[in-house]
């Protein structure tokens, strides 16, 4: 069985990189625009499965904004957010 993980939010991608720079202390920017459509994950099998989410997304954004702000490692890797023929 394939299961999307996902949040239960829905939440675009540039709203996303907004929150987390209003976090850090940046002003996120952006090239191209979004598409008049957007790609959406259903999670209901995963929270059947496995229940909510047991972070709110703000909590999540709260950890993201610290790891960076720390200076952790980061991947460096492609997010693929700009294709949208679903193969990632």
């Amino acid at each position: 069985m394939v299961v999307n993980v996902t949040g239960s939010e829905t939440i675009a991608v540039r709203a996303a990189a907004q929150e987390l720079g209003r976090r850090l202390g940046r002003e996120a920017t952006f090239t191209g625009e979004e598409a008049p459509t957007a790609l959406l994950s259903d999670s209901a099998k995963m929270r059947q499965r496995f229940g909510p989410p047991a972070m709110p997304l703000g909590t999540l954004f709260d950890w993201v904004a610290a790891w960076v702000r720390a200076g952790n490692p980061l991947l460096g890797k492609p997010t693929g957010f700009e294709k949208r023929d679903g193969a990632f």
